[in-house]
């Protein structure tokens, strides 16, 4: 077992590692920005280091900071989170040379499956269904022109180091190619240093259905089921559920096993998410990995009973999954609504501010994972994200009424926030249906 880990990250992530940590037995190290001396995640940690000013490069981005906090503090792993250097193969890379474990899987498998493009030509080569798009890199507008014209608008164009939905694009007509792939390659090169991209086939109106997978050093490999991530705004999520009531039993079968396959095609070790999109005719087809826990795990869990934090830091340990395949049983429903500090009237520009009054709700089968308390300052230098709220009972028509309570319950005083959209969002008749996909919130709301 480690001793101490040291969490690289900040907010409600690091509140839920810490929390996890502890209930291990395992003393943890926060580190924090000047921005964030008085944030939660230092308060309940057993150390807390300092590693710079606000700006994310020279704090949660440094390496060489984190490393060398690992390291006076004694602490012989280093837990990413998500964001920041969560999906970073130099910073993984680095951590081995120094003796600290990374937890998460290895630097040889981020670069693999982190660059879209070879994630694609290795999937392509498992047999795993992928989206008919490139195979090889494309550096130059008039290049990509002449593909996406021979392969059929609508196309997308996508950084091959992208995430968030920066350096992308959906491309409707020949014209209006040349000036989305310039546009969506600085983006690239803005927020990842790197002008690498492809070219997919556009699915019109798809679900967006991730399978979680766990992945031990022993060669087990395991899925957790499906989570349906198809309420986004700009490629950005907002409500998570699982499981999806677009997949039947069989369909879900399936597209797990095809996850487990792919994880097997890369030796991947560490928890994982196989993410697909699913057409209206049931067919599925891969779009990308993330390596590293997800910001909607707290679904999975709450349908499964494991904790996937835990089950990381188990693998990193050396030790195999705690279950096998046949053991995980999905039970009930979960929905997981994003709340953020933002302001939905002015194009959900951000409201960093002061919690002035708070009030989370409660009950049976109601979870609440934050950062927040009376009083804490929101900064205005990182993501908006206050907290998730997250629900579970036996059915979706239940846990999307015990949403709609909760939400009602909910109170944030002090700053703008997205509370009364999500509300409206899950009391939606054509969600409350499942008639969902990509384009729900664009195609109701005009967002």
């Amino acid at each position: 077992m480690f001793r101490k880990i040291l969490i690289a990250n900040r907010g409600e992530i690091a509140v839920r590692i810490i929390r996890a940590c502890r209930e291990l037995g395992i003393k943890t190290v926060a580190v924090y920005s000047e921005a964030d001396a008085d944030a939660l995640h230092t308060q309940l940690a057993d150390e807390a280091v300092c590693i710079g000013p606000a700006n994310s490069a020279e704090s949660y981005l440094n390496m060489e900071r984190l490393l060398s906090a690992t390291i006076v503090t004694g602490a012989e792993a280093i837990h990413p989170g998500f964001g920041f250097l969560s999906e970073n193969s130099k910073f993984a890379q680095m951590c081995e040379k120094c003796n600290i474990t990374f937890i998460g899987p290895s630097a040889e498998i981020i670069d693999k499956m982190g660059n879209k493009s070879e994630a694609r030509a290795t999937m392509i080569k498992a047999g795993v269904p992928v989206t008919p798009g490139t195979t090889e890199p494309v550096y130059d507008a008039v290049e990509g022109h002449k593909i996406a014209d021979e392969m059929g608008y609508p196309v997308i164009v996508k950084a091959s180091s992208g995430g968030g939905g920066k350096g992308m694009r959906i491309v409707e007509n020949s014209d209006e190619f040349e000036a989305n792939f310039n546009t969506a390659q600085r983006e690239s090169v803005n927020a990842f240093g790197d002008d690498t991209m492809y070219i997919e086939k556009y699915i019109q109106s798809p679900r967006h259905i991730e399978f979680q997978i766990l992945a031990d050093s022993h060669g087990n490999v395991v899925h957790l089921g499906e989570r349906d991530c198809s309420i986004q705004r700009k490629h950005q999520k907002m409500i998570e559920e699982s499981p999806s009531v677009a997949i039947n039993d069989d369909l879900r079968a399936r597209m797990g096993e095809t996850a487990v396959k792919a994880a097997k095609a890369v030796g991947y070790v560490s928890a994982g998410t196989i993410e697909f999109l699913l057409d209206k005719s049931g067919e599925f087809y891969f779009m990308e990995m993330n390596t590293r826990i997800q910001v909607e795990h707290p679904v999975t869990e709450m349908v499964t009973g494991m904790d996937l934090i835990k089950e990381q830091i188990r693998i990193a340990e050396g030790l195999e999954i705690s279950v096998k395949q046949e053991d995980i049983k999905v039970n009930g429903h979960a929905i997981e609504c994003r709340i953020n500090a933002e302001n939905p009237s002015k194009n959900f520009m951000p409201c960093p501010g002061t919690i002035q009054n708070l009030h989370f709700p409660g009950g049976n089968g109601v979870r609440v994972d934050s950062a927040i308390y009376n009083g804490y300052k929101i900064p205005p230098n990182y993501d908006s994200m206050i907290c998730k709220i997250i629900v579970h009972d036996k059915d979706r028509t239940a846990a999307i009424n015990k949403m709609q309570s909760v939400l009602g319950e909910l109170v944030i005083e002090g700053v703008q926030t997205n509370i009364d959209f999500q509300f409206d969002l899950i009391g939606n008749e054509r969600f409350r249906s499942g008639d969902i996909n990509t384009h729900f919130i664009h195609d109701e709301y005009g967002l």
